[in-house]
């Protein structure tokens, strides 16, 4: 005799869009090698190809974000270049919503609205995450209005007459002041790369918590140095030419880098548990 079918309200509702159970051990790390960041850039312009819509959302909150803090602080040069540069340190963070868009990608799937509540998934860590960042882009701020005020204890000149005075030579006083202020920002900024750079993609891929996310970055990092550097390197340069585009060019630079740095995660992880993405992985070999 056959057996009635049950309604279709008991039957179990599967996610469009799995999400890993948390994990308990650290994920293997993979050696890459040095031209793996320029597949990574390639696979983030194909993410941002894939759903344009969202990405160029994103890219036009980095850009307004930006030109309201050149105009509110347009008389406060220091205080701009603080938190303009404090700007890259909270980038893992203000990111979150492009990696979902890459991992929402690897089922087929485009749209905004999911990407904008991905933070639910893993709230109490990526929270804490965002504020251990927060807290070390005030220390930053702090730090480069502190060494503005030991230089120009006055006020700063504008920034049009220190760059004539710096390609002129005409004030080495200034040309010191840059390269401590560079360098200074050269250290929170390694700091947080170090600590960040498949910390949040894979807090929201697998649930990981903070502190394990953090401890798997810098051994990312400690494995791959010189690869690594060349990220940085990439990462800081594609900003800056964003910058100076008048913020225009971040509308598309940022989310393109964005959705890279989610490629970075995969091939530097690898691809497990997720086995989702072999052309990410496919360059890196395990160490």
């Amino acid at each position: 005799m056959k057996q009635p079918t049950p309604p279709a309200e008991d039957k179990p509702k599967v996610s469009p869009v799995p999400v890993e159970p948390a994990v308990t051990v650290f994920p293997p790390i993979y050696n890459v090698p040095m031209t793996a960041p320029l597949q990574w850039l390639r696979l983030g312009w194909r993410d941002f190809r894939w759903d344009p819509t969202t990405s160029t959302f994103y890219g036009m909150c980095f850009a307004v974000l930006g030109l309201v803090l050149a105009v509110v602080l347009r008389y406060a040069v220091e205080y701009f270049a603080g938190l303009l540069s404090g700007f890259l340190l909270l980038g893992p963070f203000l990111c979150l919503g492009l990696y979902e868009s890459s991992r929402r990608r690897e089922f087929g799937q485009r749209g905004l609205p999911p990407t904008l509540t991905a933070w639910r998934r893993n709230l109490g860590n990526i929270g804490l995450f965002a504020a251990v960042l927060a807290v070390i882009m005030l220390v930053w701020a702090r730090a480069s209005v502190v060494i503005a005020a030991l230089f120009f204890p006055d006020r700063m000149p504008p920034i049009e007459e220190m760059v004539v005075q710096l390609f002129t030579f005409q004030d080495f006083d200034l040309l010191e002041f840059v390269v401590i202020f560079t360098a200074c920002g050269l250290f929170f900024a390694a700091l947080v790369f170090t600590f960040s750079v498949v910390a949040m993609p894979m807090m929201l891929d697998r649930n990981t918590d903070a502190i394990s996310a953090m401890i798997v970055s810098f051994a990312t990092v400690s494995k791959n140095v010189p690869v690594m550097v060349f990220w940085g390197f990439l990462i800081a340069a594609i900003t800056i030419v964003g910058f100076l585009t008048l913020m225009l060019g971040l509308v598309i630079l940022v989310p393109a880098l964005g959705h890279a740095s989610w490629h970075a995660y995969r091939a530097l992880l690898g691809p497990d548990p997720p086995k989702r993405d072999k052309a990410a992985g496919s360059a890196a070999s395990p160490g």
